[in-house]
């Protein structure tokens, strides 16, 4: 492939995985209210009532996760011809890229996980309890440490070498930087899925891991979209 093509296969990959994340982004909004821990007994009923809609999202996460590791390599590419001598910053770069996409297929498996337990006679709360709460730091601040780093990468680089445009250097840190706001929230002991700032809270599961990097990959798409010949300063 030429450089040309593989931009605009990353670009539009790129804008695919975004334009599936808004199709998916409302499965979650119809489960109803999620029940507290303490309510461990209410966790099989709410698994199984749900339990087309948790595996529908595991099947378009795995087409969203499949196009994002497309875009990543192509932005990878366009980052290393940017200027070889930055070859190491995008092998971490693709290297964080990948971190964040199995963190998340695991983090899917196990919600996963729980419907098939809820389904399953006699559906046991203690498991699902279990599976639910391993997941909260995988989709939280774990997730978000590694998205800050995934989408501050390109921005550095943009600033040494020109790889990109300034602007999308500067919302590349911004972007980065509201991760790594609510990765504190791991350290807020009051556990609450119905709070905003905490390991469970609808801050950093349902705004920060999302948005950020939808705006910022969107950008992304964009701008590999428009590479109208090879990149090669630097060479």
């Amino acid at each position: 492939m030429t450089d040309r093509q593989i931009y605009r296969t990353a670009g539009v990959c790129s804008l695919a995985a975004i334009a599936i994340f808004f199709i998916e982004f409302p499965f979650y909004l119809v489960r109803g209210a999620f029940p507290s821990m303490d309510q461990a007994a209410e966790l099989p009923a709410y698994s199984a009532r749900n339990a087309t809609n948790i595996v529908s999202c595991l099947f378009l996460d795995l087409l969203i996760l499949t196009l994002v590791m497309v875009f990543l390599a192509g932005l990878r590419h366009l980052l290393l011809r940017a200027n070889p001598q930055h070859e190491w910053a995008a092998t971490l770069f693709f290297g964080a890229g990948i971190a964040y996409v199995t963190l998340t297929l695991i983090a899917d498996s196990l919600q996963a996980a729980t419907v098939v337990d809820a389904l399953s006679s006699p559906a046991n709360p203690v498991i699902i309890r279990a599976m639910i709460e391993s997941m909260y730091l995988m989709y939280g601040s774990v997730a978000l440490w590694l998205m800050a780093v995934l989408m501050a990468i390109p921005a550095w680089v943009t600033m040494q070498s020109g790889a990109l445009p300034r602007w999308s250097a500067w919302l590349g840190y911004a972007c980065s930087a509201s991760c790594l706001a609510f990765v504190p929230s791991m350290f807020v002991l009051h556990v609450d899925a119905n709070g905003f700032y905490n390991p469970a809270g609808w801050g950093p599961l349902g705004i920060a891991s999302g948005f950020p990097l939808a705006a910022w990959t969107i950008a992304m798409g964009v701008l590999l979209l428009r590479q109208p010949e090879p990149h090669s300063a630097g060479l």
